[in-house]
């Protein structure tokens, strides 16, 4: 067997063996020899393997202690992302809007959780993020900081942790990207934190078409923006 199908077999098995026996993240891994005898595998096998899944992080090598299951999160995704961008800057564009597209399929899916969660509620910190991201409109400025900080809020009230980890590494690649879409104007700005806070509303108010008007609303500016910039692109 050649040594990439071998250690293609040793990433399986070790995968294998997380889940036969129920290991979740940051419980301790079998040490190295361990892994040697139960998979009957070389040392080389098992290290050039770990090497795989710390990159993906499923394990974790903790230097002095040992070998953990790793927390299992989208960061290798989103280097990969960042790192297509740098690589081909014009993919970035590209890369950016069908991250908004996969985006606002999830937020639509995920609307009615939303707004039963918000429904009747006083909305907590949720208005402080709009009241930052009007306030940084006013002023010509971006709010990347309090606008993610909105998506995650909403996503932390689902109880549904996929969810959270993908709005955090959309968010991610969002701002990796920013920069390369130059400036933005007062009304995009203004467009969407005001989007911002129809969504909050008609949360609040249990308007489910509402809520998701203003999700369409939100998202046009950016998807504008990024249409502009391919058709620069183009030309």
């Amino acid at each position: 067997m050649a040594s990439s199908d071998r250690d293609r077999t040793t990433v399986a098995a070790i995968k294998k063996l997380i889940l036969d026996r129920r290991l979740t993240p940051g419980d301790p891994m079998p040490t190295e020899s361990e892994l040697m005898d139960t998979l009957d595998v070389s040392r080389s096998s098992v290290r050039e393997a770990v090497r795989t899944l710390v990159a993906l992080d499923i394990l974790q090598v903790r230097h002095g202690t040992g070998t953990f299951v790793g927390g299992m999160s989208l960061r290798p995704l989103v280097e990969a992302m960042v790192f297509r961008g740098i690589l081909s800057p014009g993919d970035s564009f590209d890369s950016l809007r069908e991250v908004v597209e996969v985006r606002m399929g999830l937020d639509f899916a995920l609307a009615p959780r939303v707004v039963e969660s918000l429904s009747g509620t006083d909305g907590g910190q949720l208005h402080a993020y709009v009241a930052g991201m009007e306030a940084s409109a006013a002023r010509n400025e971006r709010f990347l900081a309090d606008d993610r900080a909105f998506h995650l809020d909403l996503a932390g009230r689902l109880d549904n942790r996929l969810y959270a980890e993908l709005v955090a590494a959309f968010w991610d690649i969002h701002k990796s990207t920013a920069p390369s879409l130059g400036m933005v104007n007062r009304r995009d700005l203004a467009e969407t934190a005001a989007a911002h806070g129809a969504m909050l509303r008609t949360a609040q108010a249990g308007d489910l078409d509402g809520y998701r008007a203003a999700i369409t609303d939100h998202y046009a500016p950016l998807l504008r923006v990024l249409a502009d910039q391919a058709q620069q692109q183009a030309s």
